[in-house]
């Protein structure tokens, strides 16, 4: 088992970029970076950290000018952005571009992962699918913990793997999906599921995506063959089990994503199902779905 540290998200600012730098003044961060071939200047404010689930308020979230400062300065303020960045002493961070830490003491971060890899192993055929997410966060206060767990189901008949995800101690899952299991909410989180030398091919590939559940913030996830209608065609795949398995999460509020990975647990074994159980019982008590894939 593997805990990470760290978990509206760091929030989406561009899609296939290149060249990105991270800049900070006061209240105010400038990111910098090619895209499509041409240079962006997204100046960002108005957000740190994340609040529990609640129905009460929404979650926190950024305010953006895309024009670099014309919106915001009706001037071209990234052109006199004066940078007061620190060097970085904050929590490791996956998929990190870049990061600082503020005058204030708090830190800003650009992350960048491939989010929208198709499911199953399956090669990339779109410009979406293949590029990778650039990701901006805001943060001063201790960041989300994702726990990430392997171990069979069904009696070993299936590879599996199960974890939570929490923020200030309070599991963090959003309140409506939609009929595919997509959050819909600005407190809902997916998990990117990842698998290593499967029998998709070698290396990393993307399984699947799936929600973290109301109210344990815990998932559970058996590899078995599959027809995947988010696939063209839903063409026959194989169970997708691999040596590793990697979870990437898109944390809470705008604080950053995050990854946990673990090892598969090899051979079905008696012994170590019954621990592991017990581990998985008390993270999905509650839950209705999870205890039954046991």
């Amino acid at each position: 088992m593997l805990v990470a540290p760290g978990a509206r998200a760091s929030d989406l600012i561009g899609l296939g970029a290149t060249a990105a730098r991270l800049e900070v003044h006061g209240r105010l961060a400038l990111a910098t970076f090619r895209e499509q071939g041409v240079e962006r200047h997204v100046l960002v404010w108005g957000a740190i950290d994340a609040r529990t689930p609640g129905q009460d308020l929404p979650q926190v979230r950024f305010s953006h000018d895309y024009s670099g400062g014309l919106k915001l300065e009706h001037r071209a303020a990234w052109k006199s952005f004066v940078d007061q960045c620190r060097r970085y002493d904050g929590p490791a961070l996956p998929y990190l571009v870049a990061a600082c830490r503020a005058p204030d003491g708090s830190y800003w971060a650009l992350q960048s992962w491939q989010r929208n890899l198709p499911h199953r192993g399956v090669a990339p055929a779109t410009a979406v699918q293949t590029e990778s997410d650039l990701r901006i966060s805001h943060w001063r206060a201790p960041l989300a913990r994702v726990e990430l767990y392997a171990d069979w189901a069904f009696g070993g008949r299936a590879h599996d793997i199960f974890g939570r995800l929490t923020y200030d101690g309070v599991p963090v899952h959003g309140f409506h999906t939609t009929a595919a299991g997509a959050p819909v909410d600005s407190f809902g989180r997916s998990l990117y599921i990842d698998t290593y030398d499967s029998a998709y091919g070698p290396g990393w590939k993307r399984e699947t995506s799936v929600v973290f559940r109301k109210p344990t913030g815990a998932f559970c996830y058996s590899f078995w063959p599959t027809r995947d209608a988010s696939l063209p065609g839903a063409p026959a795949r194989p169970a997708g089990n691999g040596t590793r398995y990697r979870i990437s999460v898109v944390g809470p509020g705008v604080t950053p994503d995050v990854v946990a990975e673990v090892a598969d647990p090899g051979r079905y074994d008696p012994a170590v199902e019954r621990r592991l159980d017990a581990v998985f019982m008390k993270i999905t008590a509650g839950d209705r779905f999870c205890p039954t894939q046991r």
